[in-house]
């Protein structure tokens, strides 16, 4: 979860012109893509904040790369190139993920297992988890850990529900040892 206050306001803002204009979906996914864009090539995001080249021409070559998505998107990360705030794009990606499906009652939750988990699997631990957060439904991406041995770790933003063989293991060795 993010911790930064900037990427919080660029995060409500765009999720509140995201919300006024009925494009919430539009905008999510299109900034889940972009993230996705920058984390598989880092060397797109040392280019936007390279000092050698002008903001405009940071703009222009978004503008290109990004042709085809949503141009609320688009024109919030000119501003963060502007602001030279482009390093907060994942945080802002998180924070108006977080709006987003709080708005529509779900709760974002990872869901760490030793293997990948069913669709009914899934569907369980979102109805025995929602309920102690406060929503209707978790959106869970799973995420696989071996070093769990066994059993579910469910994260849904601060809360961590830790039911794995390797922390009761660590349970019972610092009650053994003292």
């Amino acid at each position: 979860m993010s911790k930064s206050q900037v990427a919080k306001r660029y995060a409500e803002a765009l999720f509140q012109l995201a919300q006024e204009k009925n494009i919430l979906t539009d905008v999510s996914s299109d900034l889940k893509e972009i993230v996705k864009v920058v984390e598989t090539n880092p060397e797109l995001l040392s280019l936007l904040t390279n000092p050698k080249f002008s903001i405009e021409r940071k703009k222009q070559m978004v503008s290109e790369i990004f042709s085809k998505a949503n141009k609320f998107v688009v024109h919030t990360l000119e501003i963060l190139i502007e602001k030279k705030r482009v390093d907060e794009l994942v945080n802002l990606s998180e924070e108006f993920t977080v709006l987003a499906a709080a708005s529509q009652g779900f709760a974002e939750a990872k869901v760490f297992s030793t293997r990948a988990l069913s669709e009914g699997e899934l569907n369980d631990i979102s109805s025995a988890f929602a309920s102690r957060v406060g929503k209707e439904k978790l959106n869970i991406t799973n995420e696989i850990d071996p070093s769990i041995i066994g059993g579910v770790r469910v994260q849904i933003g601060n809360y961590i529900f830790d039911n794995t063989v390797a922390s009761k293991l660590e349970g019972l060795k610092r009650t053994l040892v003292g």
